[in-house]
């Protein structure tokens, strides 16, 4: 069945998004295949020209080390070896593509469920798209064993936009998108374009198996719009093969399944700094109270005066004027004994003083929130 029979509808406002594109989308007898991931690099142009940012999670590594060597099988450590071959081949390809420069990023569970590591790939991620990069990430194949594996680069890409504050989650597929019965099975299958809640029984209604070359059907396409729906991310899922229908995306007219977030994402995300457990409390002037609360702004260490508790980089802490109950809360970009060297220091003069930079703030804007009658404040900052 057509991408054709799905009606345009809006795309949702975004400025960040996440694009995942699958093996099959990319893979081709001998290595990788250009065909269909031309138009999607002109879609990533398109929305860099207008001043978007767009991470790409994109598999075929192992189609590309595959390619390489000619290995026949599928098991777990021949795929880790030809994602290793790969891995390079994959990144040439997109950057003979796009004429943005490409960066690769590898992640596995591991780096996204540690505090310290989550903050690092995040900074690392929020600095590339700064520099107009084009972030490439894939999972860290050659060293995932089964239990720290993420299983598949549809949860990856959920994971991702989660992780960059991602304003919408994109994945191509090799069909219209969702349909109410498998459409190369049931003659009677109608187009589902939009969806408001993912139950257990559309889970189950998706289920099957995938294609030879990919890794996840429409049901992994599913459970990752879920995880991303529930931390306020609206995920889209359309046909990246259709040349029309990739157009389209850049003039955010979207032919395909739109999945609703499920909340405010920043709301979802400050709720949990309001209630996490704190491991420390930074102390800062009048000047720096203000800026945060009226301004929207980052905390930067020549605002802090003093330093409560042995806190790590990534532990919630307290921000309070000394005398006063906290009026913010945050995750702290450096360590307590890091913090303690760099107070009341500018910016510029961080890594002069500790001999490495996270960034210039102590506290992002993006990782803070307001508590009290100030949380009032946070709607217009």
């Amino acid at each position: 069945m057509s991408a054709s029979a799905f009606s345009p509808q809006p795309l949702p406002a975004w400025r960040r998004a996440v694009l995942k594109v699958g093996s099959s989308l990319l893979a081709g007898e001998g290595g990788l295949d250009p065909q269909y991931a031309i138009g999607l690099a002109r879609f990533i142009d398109a929305a860099h020209v207008r001043g978007r940012e767009v991470v790409l999670v994109s598999s075929g590594a192992v189609a590309a080390g595959r390619g390489r060597v000619g290995a026949a099988g599928d098991g777990l450590v021949l795929r880790q070896a030809l994602a290793s071959l790969g891995q390079a081949s994959l990144i040439a390809f997109w950057q003979q593509l796009t004429t943005q420069p490409v960066a690769q990023v590898l992640l596995t569970h591991d780096d996204l469920r540690n505090r310290r590591r989550y903050l690092n790939a995040r900074a690392t991620l929020r600095e590339l798209l700064r520099l107009g990069t084009l972030p490439v990430i894939n999972e860290n194949d050659a060293v995932a064993v089964d239990e720290l594996k993420l299983g598949d680069n549809d949860n990856l890409a959920a994971a991702v936009a989660s992780l960059v504050d991602a304003d919408l989650l994109l994945i191509a597929t090799d069909i219209g998108g969702l349909y109410s019965a498998h459409p190369l099975r049931d003659p009677s299958a109608r187009p589902v374009e939009r969806v408001e809640h993912i139950t257990p029984e559309l889970l189950e209604a998706a289920g099957g198996g995938a294609g030879v070359l990919g890794t996840g059907g429409m049901r992994t396409k599913l459970e990752a719009a879920a995880k991303a729906g529930a931390a306020g991310i609206a995920t889209v899922l359309f046909c990246g093969r259709d040349a029309h229908v990739v157009e389209a995306l850049a003039d955010d007219r979207l032919h395909g399944t739109l999945v609703l977030a499920q909340g405010d994402r920043l709301r979802a995300r400050k709720q949990w700094l309001r209630h996490a457990p704190a491991s420390g409390r930074l102390q800062v002037d009048e000047g720096a109270a203000l800026a945060l609360r009226r301004q929207g702004a980052s905390l930067l260490p020549g605002g802090v005066v003093a330093v409560e508790g042995d806190f790590r980089r990534g532990d919630v802490v307290e921000i309070a004027i000394a005398g006063q109950a906290p009026f913010a809360r945050g995750l702290a970009q450096y360590s307590a004994g890091e913090v303690r060297r760099i107070a009341r220091r500018h910016s510029q003069d961080i890594e002069v003083i500790l001999g490495f930079r996270y960034g210039e703030s102590v506290v992002h804007r993006d990782d803070l929130v307001l508590l009290g009658s100030t949380a009032n404040t946070e709607a217009t900052t």
